[in-house]
């Protein structure tokens, strides 16, 4: 014989105001633990849908961003002539040269000189557009190639001062018109400026290209063009596909962010889990009368366990409920932060995936199991004769 659920459920809603106070506390816990998941998440899918399956990326080997990486045009002119390299309508490559360097600029509504952060600048070639189809105008029009004219990723144009349209930047002793705004997307491009490759190269007095991307003449030519390029002895690259090079990007800072979340969680769980207990002590001391009775009815000790044990794990359900009811708003927003491969701004949305639900609800009832199974022990030990007398 079990004691209904209904039981349970009704002895929480009797005790309101210690059932509130509880579940809040739970539910603060799983916003923060489920918030900082999204963070992670979200930063990672950013950076992995920056890139294609089909594309393959070219850096100097141990190179852990384009930032650092470099390589000679000779060697770029090699690459190029693989058979795995997938030819356009006009018969040429499908294979962008590109440069990338770092800026700083200010942040919009604020002055003081720290509020500048690195924005990458990367310059393409005319083949870069046909390999990032996500890249759409939204505003002006597209840079023209030999000029001094930018592109701003739609992220930068809404964080930092001087990117409009028709503006201009200075850096690199030359100065730069904003001709277009577009939009790429939920990808780490939108967070990005571009510019002519040869005018970028000159301006930083830069004269290596820091990567080469590719798209190849079948999916499964992958393999053969990476073992081309890291045994040819004339030059130490590596290749990777674009999508596994901005999954390793995301890495390190996704690993930060979920070591700081499990570190934030555990220290606000403990309240929790003490909040809960003690709600479950309180429920045990105020129904001693009801568990003696219980057991006279011929409930046995495992049903009055289970009954103070369904209690907790509700509280638990409830707060991890209301948690990721609150967090699934951060959709919402926008946020950027640094990107600790390339020190440089990078704008993303949090993300949430049933992952981040299942472990987040799993995290709540673990806090409401931990917290009730001390009390439910102590109710389920009482005596009937004991139980009864204290009534």
């Amino acid at each position: 014989m079990t004691v209904p659920f209904s039981y349970s459920f009704r002895n929480l809603w009797k005790r309101r105001l210690t059932t509130i106070l509880t579940v809040s506390g739970m539910a603060l816990v799983v916003f923060v633990f489920a918030a900082v998941l999204m963070m992670a998440a979200g930063l990672q899918k950013t950076l992995v849908e920056t890139g294609s399956p089909d594309n393959v990326v070219v850096v100097r080997k141990a190179s852990s961003s384009e930032v650092m990486s470099s390589m000679e045009r000779k060697s770029a002119a090699i690459v190029e002539m693989l058979p795995q390299v997938a030819m356009g309508q006009d018969g040429q490559p499908l294979m962008a040269k590109e440069c990338v360097v770092l800026i700083a600029l200010r942040k919009k509504g604020e002055e003081q000189a720290s509020s500048h952060s690195n924005v990458v600048v990367r310059g393409i070639q005319t083949q870069s557009l046909p390999l990032r189809p996500q890249v759409k105008l939204t505003a002006g029009r597209m840079l023209r190639m030999g000029s001094s004219e930018v592109v701003v990723g739609n992220s930068i144009a809404k964080g930092f001062q001087g990117v409009g349209l028709q503006q201009t930047l200075t850096w690199g002793m030359r100065t730069w018109t904003v001709v277009g705004i577009f939009d790429a997307g939920n990808t780490g491009f939108a967070s990005e400026i571009w510019g002519d490759v040869d005018q970028v190269m000159q301006a930083f007095r830069r004269p290596v290209y820091s990567s080469l991307i590719f798209k190849l003449n079948h999916p499964d030519a992958f393999e053969a063009a990476k073992t081309a390029i890291e045994t040819d002895p004339r030059f130490t690259l590596e290749a990777r596909r674009e999508t596994k090079y901005y999954r390793d990007q995301s890495e390190m800072m996704a690993k930060f962010l979920r070591i700081l979340g499990l570190s934030l969680t555990i220290i606000f769980s403990i309240g929790a889990i003490i909040g809960a207990m003690i709600t479950m002590y309180s429920a045990v001391s105020n129904r001693t009368a009801e568990i003696g009775t219980l057991r006279a009815l011929g409930f046995r000790r495992r049903n009055i366990l289970l009954a103070f044990l369904t209690e907790s794990l509700l509280l638990g359900f409830i707060g991890g409920f209301l948690g990721l009811f609150f967090a699934s708003f951060m959709q919402f927003m926008t946020i950027s932060t640094v990107n600790f491969q390339t020190f440089s701004e990078l704008a993303f949305k949090f993300t949430l995936t049933p992952g981040i639900i299942l472990e987040s609800m799993f995290f709540a009832l673990a806090m409401g199991l931990i917290g009730g199974v001390l009390p439910a022990l102590r109710a389920s030990r009482m005596k009937i004769v004991d139980a009864l007398r204290a009534s």
